[in-house]
């Protein structure tokens, strides 16, 4: 038996037995009566101790450059919540400059000035507002009114202006605003979105006269505008009706009248293209032999050089493009990890970015540039988080396999490639299968000190499968769990159990399933079809009837999930949510349930939670639940997270490694 276990299985019995001796149902609340825990043993002290360093990992990631250049702005947590912090040289000191008790979302610096302009919710609610802060003087003042939801803020090139998305005209459309950055009773409406799809501003015009704009209406289908703000005229540049795709810009050609964005009009992948402005034209495929999504893009400001982002296979691969040859060139000195977060400086000479391993949390790099579009130098390492005191050189590496399903794909049985971590050691150890949410996100090879706790503390094996319809294999790939497919996914789960019994070193006898949001749902459906072979499942923010969530999630985007889920209104589609909502399957649940949520969740309502428990409750099945007061879609205040990291590790020792 592992060490924690064998120190913590002795008292877990008897705390269990006592805490259902004293009221089955106990509510304890803790951290100033934030945190509402039901049927929860007390955690050990020795779980409390053992976990703490890995409880005290911080990253530091890069959100903007200071006005001259010489610092950047980061976020990281030296309290409960992260907070914008000023570094000025490659391993410098971090200045706190906000200081809150939520957690500070997007950051954006002034354009040729130093203030800046942060989101900011209250209790995870995401009803966000918008702030402008002068780091000078300390002084913030919100711009927003306060009750709406604001955000993807986009200055204007003058640094004068600001264009944000707003759901002030009605609470559900997400409309364009613009407003002086300096008078926020200036704000007014430049686009009344119609259909309560997603907008955003990717840029302005070079003269501040136009706006390149997103048209988000689902993962396979987004569309790019240009709105001239004199005329108050939208025209549409690429994607739509007549040609659905996946299209996203990403800057203006000032020189050559067109554009840069990320299209699938070409393929299977997203691929850096340039357009003219001309609604008739074309694409012209730039990254046509790249057979794998590029992901995120950056150009600099005086519009010689584009950076790019590559998802290979779940890993990141950085791009320098010379924007008059279009010629492209890897940046070979980068460690292998994930990339995010790309931008130039304001002299061009230096690209700052987030770069993550499977070895080191999320920090901020700075690339030297050279004279030439395509020629680059050293990489400066600008923060180096506390990771708790851990040797993260022992952190075990995540290996990708590939596992057949039970269709095919052409004339081959269908692959579904997934993470593996293991302890050290033999085996057969236990499994965690952690499922990614979205449904269209992607598991990836990115530092997680939860896995490496699993693996170290618990002895378990973490696998994340990309099951169907997870984004970064293709567009088909991606489309295959839609509508009435959705249960394709699931089976996609029992494929994996599948694959875990031909694998000598995994113990097929003790699986836990574990995910959140989207991925709840897809642990709740799996303790619908495998609870024979399932021992545990940690259920956190999850759906768990797709009509009731439909129905009850916030308006402003319920049409984009109709998109992907279904829409409830009609009936065929009605009765199909309604069959495989795991709510309607209960019975067939036949495992221990820990089921985590927030109450002030705007994406998967708390009700979701509840129905949940009481369903499970009313015919006699243990069900652990704990609902953060404070919290939205997940958890992101240390105290909170601390906690049910703990009451998740006490819950996998007890329904998944047991007594040996």
């Amino acid at each position: 038996m592992h060490t924690l276990a064998r120190l913590t299985i002795g008292c877990l019995c008897f705390a269990a037995s006592a805490a259902v001796a004293v009221d089955v149902l106990q509510r304890i609340e803790a951290n100033n009566g934030n945190l509402v825990m039901e049927d929860i043993p007390p955690i050990p002290a020795e779980i409390v101790d053992s976990l703490n360093r890995y409880q005290n990992v911080r990253s530091g990631s890069f959100r903007d450059w200071t006005e001259d250049g010489t610092g950047v702005y980061i976020s990281t947590r030296f309290g409960d919540v992260a907070q914008i912090h000023r570094v000025d040289m490659p391993g410098g000191a971090r200045h706190q400059i906000t200081f809150y008790n939520e957690p500070i979302g997007t950051v954006s610096r002034q354009p040729g000035g130093s203030k800046l302009t942060f989101t900011r919710d209250v209790g995870g609610s995401e009803f966000t507002q918008i702030y402008l802060l002068d780091p000078a003087a300390g002084s913030t003042v919100m711009l927003t009114d306060g009750e709406s939801r604001n955000g993807a803020t986009v200055w204007d090139r003058q640094g004068r202006q600001i264009a944000f998305q707003s759901t002030r005209r009605n609470g559900a459309s997400n409309d364009i605003w613009i407003m002086d950055a300096d008078d926020a009773g200036s704000a007014e409406m430049v686009l009344e979105s119609q259909d309560g799809t997603w907008w955003g501003v990717a840029e302005f015009s070079a003269s501040g006269s136009k706006l390149l704009l997103l048209n988000y209406v689902s993962i396979a289908d987004s569309r790019v505008h240009v709105l001239d703000l004199d005329s108050g005229k939208a025209q549409l540049l690429a994607g739509g009706l007549a040609d659905k795709s996946a299209n996203f810009p990403i800057a203006f050609d000032d020189v050559h009248d067109g554009f840069w964005f990320i299209t699938d009009q070409a393929g299977e992948f997203t691929q850096l293209a340039w357009q003219s402005m001309d609604s008739e034209a074309e694409p012209d495929i730039v990254t046509a032999d790249i057979s794998w999504n590029v992901d995120d893009a950056a150009i600099s400001h005086d519009r010689s050089r584009l950076a790019f982002v590559v998802n290979e296979n779940g890993r990141s691969r950085v791009y320098l493009l010379d924007t008059s040859t279009r010629q492209y060139a890897s940046v070979d000195n980068l460690p292998t990890g994930l990339a995010s977060g790309l931008a130039f400086s304001p002299d061009d000479r230096r690209l700052a970015m987030t770069l993550n391993t499977a070895n080191t949390p999320s920090d901020t790099f700075v690339l030297e540039l050279g004279a030439k579009p395509l020629d680059y130098g050293r990489l400066d390492r600008w923060t180096t988080s506390e990771v708790g005191g851990l040797d993260t050189a022992a952190f075990r590496s995540p290996e990708l396999v590939h596992y057949p399903t039970f269709d095919t794909a052409g004339d081959a049985p269908r692959q579904i490639p997934a993470w593996v971590y293991k302890p050290p050691g033999e085996g057969p150890f236990p499994v965690v299968i952690s499922i990614h949410g979205g449904p269209e996100s992607q598991s990836r090879p990115r530092f997680s000190s939860t896995y490496q706790m699993w693996l170290d503390k618990l002895g378990v094996a973490v696998v994340l499968p990309n099951v169907r319809g997870s984004a970064g294999y293709g567009k088909s790939y991606l489309a295959l769990d839609n509508g009435f497919n959705r249960e394709d996914s699931v089976r996609d789960i029992g494929a994996l159990l599948d694959w875990i019994g031909t694998q000598p070193d995994l113990d097929q006898e003790r699986i836990a399933v574990f995910g959140g949001s989207y991925g709840g749902y897809m642990v709740l459906a799996s303790a619908v079809h495998f609870s024979d072979r399932l021992k545990a499942a940690v259920d956190i923010v999850g759906i768990s009837n797709f009509v009731t969530f439909l129905e009850n999630t916030q308006d402003y985007r319920r049409d984009l999930r109709r998109v992907e889920y279904g829409d409830e209104r009609d009936p065929a589609m009605r009765a199909h949510l309604e069959k495989i909502s795991p709510l309607n399957n209960v019975g067939k649940m036949k495992i221990p349930m820990f089921i985590v949520q927030g109450q002030n969740d705007p994406r998967v309502p708390v009700t979701e939670a509840e129905q949940m428990v009481a369903a499970l409750r009313k015919q006699g099945q243990a069900v652990w639940y704990m609902n953060a007061l404070n919290e939205g879609h997940g958890y992101r205040k240390k105290e909170n997270r601390d906690i049910y990291q703990q009451a998740t590790v006490l819950f996998l020792l007890e329904h998944l490694i047991g007594e040996e």
